[in-house]
């Protein structure tokens, strides 16, 4: 008898949720609503055929030979085999809209012919020289960085990584202003090396090692934030972790402008104004991290942090800066890099000519193709309709972002802001069914984070809108 009502009420709960999904679905008007799979737009390009290793044969030797903290998208993983601008190709030769860019780190577009062309020919001359020689494709990159910031921001350090560069970026914030903590948001990322996982503050993402003086703020999140939009009442958190945490001295704050792995969180207006002029008064120095955000993504202005108005003493970028290439760099001021001339400061790597003439490629196709604007155009029409569909599916609670940098939260309760995580995991399979890949992240793992190549296109735009709205009706 008991058994029987454990039955009833488990079938009672399975009713109770698919009547919840119905909804979902049936929230779409029926002139708007997506009733058969939309197409990828066309594309010309035909893959080479591939005669590697299975999906399977190439994943055992993953499993076998890689580490085991490496993590796959997808219940069967893809084996990805091809890319051409803005889409990838598996084994079999299907074709897929790549709405993640490998985290952002394809710029220009997968396999772009300049960025290639520049590569190969370097190569063939010089593949490396470290800085002990001469050679003018790192003078001529740093030069060409240098041109694209704002105020004294003229002196550049090149690594391999994001990781490498915040790094770099902490040191000097530390030797410059001889003090040692750290402050950085809540639900920020920036890196997996020992040091910028202390800065991180997503537990997914870090070991529980010690990391002296570090201080995690209150995420200024206008969606989730305690304070709403309120930038003051954040940057007064600031001001209470220096005064009472760090004794009135700090050694520098970094923050994202819209955090990547946290979920495409773009910081209350106004935050970063007043949380640099506190840092400032208690002798610290502002970095801005542009991994994710840098080279015209936003749209609106060439680096994220523009877009809060102010200007940091230290920048840090990777992933886009080389369209796919192991590169990273840091720009600062000469009064702070000359803290750096005390001892040798040195990367094997950094800078290499392979690496030095792609970047340089990078800078000279975002301009030629006017990729910044296009992000303006092509994202707002993203955006747009994007917020057109949350307001026929109740299951997405936030759409946000800038250019082609933007998140989509789904909840399960709009008010609550219930986190849907089971939802999203379906919604995701489902779109990759559909011929979509999107990266998946924030605290809850509940927003898909929406950031192509930059050459991502109108079309691609309403290919991606038209396949979500009909993931969601198919809940």
């Amino acid at each position: 008898m008991a058994a029987m009502q454990v039955l009833r009420k488990r079938s009672k709960s399975l009713a109770s949720y698919t009547r919840t999904f119905s909804s979902f679905g049936t929230s779409a008007t029926a002139s708007h609503k997506v009733v058969t799979p939309p197409s990828l737009p066309p594309f010309d390009h035909q893959p080479q055929p591939y005669k590697g290793p299975s999906a399977d044969e190439v994943f055992a030797k993953r499993k076998k030979f890689l580490g085991p903290s490496l993590f796959h998208y997808y219940q069967k993983p893809l084996n990805i085999v091809e890319g051409k601008m803005q889409y990838l190709f598996d084994e079999s030769g299907r074709r897929y809209l790549d709405a993640f860019a490998g985290i952002v780190t394809v710029s220009c577009g997968h396999c772009h012919p300049e960025v290639l062309n520049a590569v190969m020919e370097q190569s063939k001359l010089l593949q490396h020289a470290t800085t002990i020689y001469l050679h003018h494709t790192i003078g001529d990159f740093a030069e060409g960085l240098a041109s694209k910031m704002p105020g004294n921001l003229k002196v550049v350090y090149f690594v391999n990584s994001g990781s490498e560069a915040n790094e770099l970026a902490m040191l000097m914030a530390r030797l410059y202003t001889g003090n040692l903590g750290m402050i950085s948001l809540r639900n920020a990322y920036h890196g997996g090396s020992s040091s910028t996982m202390a800065l991180t503050a997503l537990n997914t993402w870090k070991y529980p090692i010690p990391e002296g003086e570090i201080h995690h703020v209150v995420n200024p999140d206008p969606y989730r934030g305690i304070f709403g939009a309120d930038a003051n009442s954040y940057a007064k958190d600031v001001q209470d972790h220096i005064d009472y945490g760090t004794s009135g001295k700090v050694a520098g704050f970094i923050a994202e402008t819209i955090q990547g792995v946290g979920g495409a969180v773009e910081l209350a207006p106004g935050y970063l104004k007043l949380v640099y002029d506190i840092v400032h008064k208690a002798g610290g120095v502002c970095i801005a991290d542009e991994v994710q955000t840098g080279f015209g993504r936003t749209g609106s202005h060439y680096w994220g942090f523009e877009t809060q108005g102010v200007i940091p003493d230290i920048v840090t970028m990777a992933k886009g800066i080389g369209n796919g290439l192991p590169l990273g760099a840091v720009v600062t001021t000469p009064e702070i890099a000359s803290v750096l001339a005390q001892k040798i400061q040195f990367n094997t790597f950094g800078g290499n000519p392979v690496c030095s003439a792609g970047g340089l490629a990078v800078l000279r196709v975002l301009d030629k193709e006017k990729r910044q604007a296009h992000c303006a155009d092509v994202g707002s029409h993203l955006l747009e309709r994007l917020r057109s569909l949350m307001q026929r599916h109740e299951i997405i609670g936030d759409v946000r972002g800038r250019g082609l940098m933007v998140g989509v939260e789904f909840v399960t309760d709009q008010k609550e802001k219930t986190p849907a995580k089971a939802e999203t995991a379906v919604l995701f399979e489902k779109l990759r069914e559909l011929g979509i890949l999107v990266g998946k992240g924030g605290l809850h793992g509940n927003v898909f984070r929406i950031k192509p190549p930059m050459c991502f296109t109108k079309d691609d735009a309403e290919f991606f809108v038209d396949a979500l709205d009909y993931a969601i009706s198919k809940l």
